[in-house]
């Protein structure tokens, strides 16, 4: 079995050449890049010949064209390899820009070596599982898929297509903002504490940092809600959050 192939795109040496040291250590395959430019090549080039990334651990600050244009390159390009953003931007802001363009996690400088390899391997485990799923899904050939639809408080959402339905309108959703409204829509006006939502939405992984999933919840809630809906979701201080109408 091939390594996982990893490209690191940062242009400070002081850290891709001792990172790239330890995951090679650590048996994955890894090339550098030093600009935005040069990592979108890159990455073409390998979904090109067939053998593209199985992580991408990205800068956001960079010469040529920024981390958040890579990303939105690759997402253009129905390009999923899964993306963490490594960075030393950390305001909440910062990390719903990072995942509204298409991250999958994000980590602030200075990091913990270990911690961002516990991250590598969490996001390599879902894509691994994702494949999977993919692969199943083909073997079951034109066999119909089982309604899976949930409807509460004016949404319907369709979970296996990834979207939400409110008053006619259509709404995309990420893997991860799916299941997250699909928890909250399971669990109607009941509080769910920050640390049930995170054992749900990362159960076997390393939890990533708390503002993670405030940035999560903002990104779903300006997708779902405009100023003339009615509030769905609901922020309970210091306890978590409830989805239901008052």
């Amino acid at each position: 079995m091939d390594p996982s192939r990893i490209l690191i795109v940062d242009d400070e040496e002081d850290l891709t050449h001792p990172l790239k040291r330890v995951l090679s250590r650590e048996g994955y395959q890894v090339d550098v890049a030093t600009d935005g430019e040069a990592a979108i090549a890159t990455i073409e080039a390998h979904r090109h010949h067939h053998r593209p990334y199985s992580v991408i651990i990205l800068d956001w600050m960079l010469p040529g064209c920024s981390g958040i244009e890579v990303c939105r390159s690759m997402r253009s390009h129905q390009d999923a390899t899964p993306v963490l953003f490594l960075t030393a931007k950390d305001t909440l802001d910062d990390r719903v820009q990072g995942l509204d363009v298409g991250a999958d996690d994000y980590l602030v400088k200075p990091f913990e070596l270990r911690e961002l390899l516990a991250r590598v391997r969490a996001l390599l485990r879902r894509q691994e599982q994702f494949s999977r799923r993919a692969s199943s899904s083909e073997d079951l050939g034109s066999a119909p898929s089982t309604p899976n639809r949930l409807r509460a408080e004016g949404l319907e959402l369709d979970p296996d297509n990834l979207v939400v339905y409110r008053k006619g309108r259509t709404i995309a959703l990420s893997e991860k903002e799916c299941r997250l409204l699909a928890y909250l829509m399971q669990h109607p006006q009941t509080i769910l504490s920050h640390e049930e939502i995170y054992n749900h939405l990362w159960p076997e992984e390393e939890k990533p940092g708390s503002n993670v999933l405030a940035a999560q919840m903002r990104l779903l809630r300006r997708k779902i809600e405009t100023p003339k809906d009615p509030t769905v979701i609901h922020t309970i201080y210091g306890k978590g959050y409830r989805f239901g109408m008052d």
